[in-house]
């Protein structure tokens, strides 16, 4: 490995790791959609050769490496990003794509495809010593994206919202309602539970409902800490996005939950999308556990523009 290495006046540099059938080739098409140039199964001992002394081109790169590269070894790579290639010049960023093993066992079962390490052996076995193999890159890592519940296109808009090129994608806020019996989205920044608020599941005709429908909605906004609450959270949250976007952060995702993530965490979510969009910021909205809920309300004649991710 080089002393140094050499250094180009700017760039991005994004290291895509992680387990195998978490998704790294479809993050490297999405990286390459943002005008990265991706190079995948790059040999860990050919890292430090790929910015090459002379280069006036300042590129983007996306490098995919992961256990199928050739001469694999997490700390080889871990001591290439420590010693060499942040002295590059150009800002390095370690991406790790997890997925729960149950997960990953059923996509391997499904494509019929057999695990780089456990040709001869169960899936299972592979992923056991793919994970054991991989935990020191995931410690090391600068951001983790678990993609079990991530469909292809929510993963590349997640990607966009983290590594679009800052001059032209401004900070976007995802606003995500989710139910707590199914877990915390593992994306969230910032989480709150509404569970306090009065629950519409309770109420006959508004239990096969969901939170975008205006009887429920009435219901939840009936509760008097309902205002209160979405105006302190704007109070609160409102003036942090500009820090959050001078630091550099280019994608925030906020949370709410409640107990079975179709009435009031659908609701608030919703409104509260609404006024980060009346205050300027660009806005995507999520249902996780009520998917039928999620739709393009860009066409609202009564609403702020807010995108809705697809629930496929």
């Amino acid at each position: 490995m080089p002393n140094a290495w050499p250094r180009p006046a700017s760039g991005h540099i994004l290291l895509v790791t992680g387990m195998a059938g978490a998704g790294r080739t479809t993050a490297l098409k999405a990286l390459e959609d943002l005008d990265y140039e991706a190079v995948d199964n790059l040999p860990a001992t050919l890292l430090s050769t790929l910015i090459r002394p002379g280069d006036h081109v300042v590129r983007n790169l996306a490098i995919g490496i992961d256990c199928r590269s050739r001469a694999f070894d997490p700390e080889v790579v871990r001591a290439q990003l420590e010693q060499g290639l942040r002295q590059a010049g150009a800002t390095v960023k370690l991406v790790f794509l997890d997925c729960d093993d149950e997960e990953l066992r059923r996509r391997f079962t499904e494509t019929r495809r057999r695990h780089p390490l456990a040709v001869d052996r169960p899936v299972t076995d592979g992923i056991k010593r793919e994970r054991q193999l991989m935990a020191t890159l995931r410690e090391r890592a600068d951001l983790v994206i678990d993609t079990t519940q991530l469909s292809p296109g929510e993963l590349r808009r997640l990607l966009a919202g983290h590594f679009a090129h800052a001059s032209s994608a401004p900070l976007t806020v995802s606003v995500v309602s989710f139910a707590y019996r199914e877990g915390l989205p593992r994306e969230a920044d910032l989480v709150f539970d509404v569970r306090f608020l009065d629950n519409p599941y309770y109420v006959p005709e508004l239990k096969p409902l969901t939170g975008i429908d205006p009887a429920v909605c009435a219901y939840v906004e009936a509760d008097p800490r309902f205002e209160t609450l979405l105006n302190r959270l704007s109070d609160l949250l409102l003036p942090l996005l500009p820090a959050y976007a001078r630091e550099g952060k280019s994608y925030l995702t906020i949370a709410f939950g409640c107990t079975g993530g179709r009435h009031r965490s659908v609701a608030t979510a919703e409104r509260f999308a609404a006024r980060l969009c009346q205050a300027g910021w660009s806005v995507l909205v999520h249902h996780r556990d009520t998917p039928e809920a999620n739709r393009d309300v860009t066409q609202d004649s009564d609403r702020p523009a807010v995108a809705a991710l697809d629930g496929t």
